[in-house]
């Protein structure tokens, strides 16, 4: 299957499940509920949740076991960038092209949502009519994954280094620092849990870390490259404001980070070579992370 194929079919699936945990929110209040949808259902590129699902599968393994993980893991990627766009961090007005959740709903009600949205993932991971399905000691190993990706010593550890060096000058370490633990732990995470729960032993978990771990700073160092070069609309948000920010492109300039891009996907990919013609779609979705416009 091509990859434009793959990507649909697993984003549909993924927004059908997402729909059904969302019925689940049986008395929450309307404007909270309207916030929540506004951001999980704003044409996200579903990154996350899709290596978790192509990483489960590239060890063979099918069904829907963990649709349930992928989709808690997108509500906390959701979540994140509710906070990231306050006022009061990135300040950001636009997000997937349309008005950021503060700018429509207000600062209070967005953080809420987001607050909300990092504790209900966690109680669809602990919720028996979601994970029913799941091998109990798999799903608390991939909890683990998950929680200490997106916590202090993960991704708001990132945010909060991010925060503290804007307009500062910061270093080299301090950038590494910040991709490694802003973006790349939950994206290295969805490959670990996908593979987690597909019964990927010790050595081959390690090669779908270091997986994780190319294709997560890739994916930031592109971030860092279309803030500088993008199309605004393409990639639907104002671009060019990360000059006070720790980036690739202001540590190492332009062609440094793109010679650095270029070598992490090819990392990646070479990562994977274990799993022979199951790593297509892998290596594909590097690729993708490696040439996206938006």
């Amino acid at each position: 299957m091509e990859l434009s194929a793959y990507m649909h079919e697993k984003r549909i699936i993924i927004e059908n499940t997402l729909k059904d945990i969302f019925v689940s929110f049986v008395s929450t209040p309307g404007v909270l509920r309207d916030a929540m949808e506004y951001m999980v259902f704003s044409n996200g590129k579903r990154i996350r949740p899709i290596l978790t699902i192509a990483a489960y599968e590239a060890k063979g393994k099918s069904g829907d076991e963990v649709l349930p993980i992928a989709c808690a893991i997108e509500m906390i990627h959701t979540y994140s960038l509710i906070h990231d766009d306050l006022p009061s961090i990135d300040n950001d007005d636009i997000r997937r092209g349309r008005p950021t959740c503060h700018k429509v709903f207000g600062d209070a009600v967005a953080i809420l949502a987001g607050d909300a949205l990092l504790t209900e993932a966690f109680r669809i991971l602990a919720d028996s009519r979601f994970t029913y399905r799941t091998n109990p000691r798999l799903l608390k190993q991939s909890i683990f994954e998950i929680a200490s990706a997106a916590g202090a010593d993960g991704m708001v550890g990132g945010q909060v280094v991010d925060v503290l060096y804007d307009g500062k000058e910061g270093s080299k370490n301090i950038l590494h620092y910040i991709h490694m633990h802003k973006t790349t732990a939950l994206i290295r995470a969805s490959v670990r849990v996908g593979a987690i729960m597909a019964g990927a032993k010790t050595r081959e978990l390690k090669h779908f870390t270091k997986y994780g771990e190319c294709i997560g700073l890739a994916f930031q160092i592109m971030d860092d490259i279309l803030d500088a070069e993008g199309d605004e609309e393409l990639v639907g948000k104002k671009l060019k404001k990360d000059t006070g920010k720790q980036t690739y492109i202001k540590h190492y300039g332009i062609a440094a980070s793109k010679i650095k891009l270029e070598q992490l996907i090819e990392e990646a990919v070479k990562s994977i070579d274990f799993l022979g013609e199951n790593s297509n779609i892998l290596k594909e979705i590097a690729q993708f992370i490696g040439n996206r416009s938006m």
